[in-house]
């Protein structure tokens, strides 16, 4: 069920997207109002499900991590591993971040860091390829991205 958000509940969310770590002090001199009024609704909307936890922001790059590439994986055909074979060994591969079963083309999109391109080729060709139930695969390379909050 949607949650409807007014105007303060709107201003509170933009504020803890920037920075999830503020506490009800800074994001009420953030948003112009009181603090107690804003630690009310910052709970309002923990309990409602609109704020669902915070989280730390790993810099990949800062980590060593500078090629992300976004795969589509096709699983193979009859008589081979099923859906929730290939999910429980590619969610044990530390490089995929990202796991989302999709229709289309590909019954899967997955996002992979790696340290280059060589640690890229290694990962797909030692870990992704041999999962169970990989027909085919296509590599895109990530250049650049842009992440937007979702709507408020």
């Amino acid at each position: 069920m949607a949650v409807d958000l007014d105007d303060w509940d709107r201003a509170i969310l933009r504020v803890l997207l920037d920075d999830g770590g503020l506490g009800a002090k800074a994001v009420a001199a953030a948003v112009g109002m009181s603090q107690p009024a804003v630690w009310r609704r910052m709970r309002a909307l923990e309990t409602a499900g609109v704020i669902a936890g915070r989280r730390v922001t790993v810099d990949r790059a800062a980590r060593g991590y500078g090629v992300t590439v976004v795969l589509g994986v096709k699983l193979a055909g009859r008589g081979r591993a099923g859906p929730a074979e290939f999910e429980r060994a590619v969610l044990a591969i530390p490089e995929v971040q990202l796991v989302q079963h999709v229709l289309g083309v590909y019954d899967y999109r997955l996002r992979v860091v790696a340290r280059d391109i060589a640690d890229f080729e290694r990962v797909l060709r030692r870990r992704i390829m041999t999962l169970p139930g990989v027909g085919e695969i296509e590599s895109n390379v990530v250049l650049s991205e842009r992440e937007r909050p979702p709507p408020l």
